[in-house]
């Protein structure tokens, strides 16, 4: 379970200010640090703990300015998810914070289709310090990693911790570096890649460039690397939209290598096959972060070596280069 014990609601009080006024009530509390997300801000609205002028409402309901409205944060449900004894990498621990390295194949949190395995199933038998805030299926879960992708993640250990972080997140000060290798050669050596992100209108499952309820989403990269069909990139996000690298590089006609969802199937695996490598997912890893602590401000900076899938994909491209 969470280090938080049980108690009396906690309450938020906010004043609508004109320049918030026409907002949807829950993109209206997600801005606020202490709410973090759209998602918990809609939940606590179906829980009727959010109060506009002493009245409950819907999340579709648009505020008004000088409306009144409180939001009661109910204390952390027990767990009920079950801790599981499954090794994780952990490149740093205090009692504040958590840095792991997440493998490819292994789902942040449990959902869906997911209620074992999960990193969140790890974390819980690892620790039984996780911040509260991301309710009982994503405690301490800051930001998170498509199931296929690997690499290095920031998981909180209090509620304190948590808020710092996510109000950081937002301000673009924590710094997320990935290891990304696309299809074609990239004519420039770097670029940004300004696109805003929303789920399909077909299928919800999938984003795209300017779908339903699009968000920004800001991508920079360099080149590395260059191969005959494929380029190796860094990639630095400002943003941290679902599937956004892969989405992005997929806008710019340059998919990630192996990524069955986004990728130009035949194009992105002829070489892959003809070499005689075997890439059973995308070709991404989050290999660098770089923040400050939530507590004691001190700058923190940590790395991942590509993991050895993906080091072979990159040794046989070179193999084939030199050849």
């Amino acid at each position: 379970m969470t280090n938080n014990d049980p108690g009396e609601n906690k309450s938020i009080n906010m004043i609508v200010k004109k320049s918030d006024e026409g907002k949807r009530l829950d993109v209206y509390l997600a801005s606020d640090d202490r709410i973090q997300s759209r998602s918990i801000a809609q939940d606590l609205i179906a829980r009727q703990m959010v109060e506009i002028n002493k009245k409950t409402t819907s999340k579709n309901h648009h505020v008004k300015e000088g409306d009144k409205i409180v939001v009661r944060i109910p204390p952390p449900d027990i767990m009920d998810v079950s801790p599981e004894p499954i090794p994780i990498d952990v490149y740093y621990e205090d009692e504040d914070l958590m840095v792991v390295s997440k493998p490819a194949g292994m789902v942040v949190h449990p959902s869906h289709g997911h209620a074992k395995g999960t990193l969140v199933n790890a974390l819980l038998y690892h620790s039984d310090k996780l911040s509260g805030i991301g309710g009982v299926q994503r405690p301490g879960i800051i930001h998170r990693l498509d199931k296929n992708t690997s690499g290095l993640l920031i998981v909180a250990k209090n509620d304190i911790s948590h808020t710092e972080l996510s109000k950081r997140l937002k301000k673009r000060e924590i710094k997320r570096y990935y290891v990304a290798l696309v299809c074609g050669s990239w004519k420039t050596d770097g670029g940004t890649i300004d696109a805003p992100i929303g789920r399909g209108f077909k299928d919800r499952k999938k984003m795209t460039i300017a779908g339903k309820a699009c968000r920004e989403a800001v991508t920079h990269f360099k080149v590395v690397e260059r191969f005959q069909q494929y380029t190796l990139l860094e990639v630095r996000l400002d943003t941290g939209r679902t599937h956004q690298i892969r989405v992005h590089m997929a806008y710019a006609n340059h998919p990630i290598a192996g990524d069955p969802e986004y990728g130009f199937r035949k194009h992105l695996n002829r070489q892959l096959f003809e070499e005689g490598i075997d890439l059973n997912r995308q070709f991404l890893h989050a290999y660098r972060l770089e923040f400050n602590h939530p507590v004691s401000g001190k700058y923190l900076e940590f790395e991942s070596d590509l993991p050895p899938d993906l080091q072979k994909v990159l040794e046989k491209l070179r193999n084939a280069e030199a050849s």
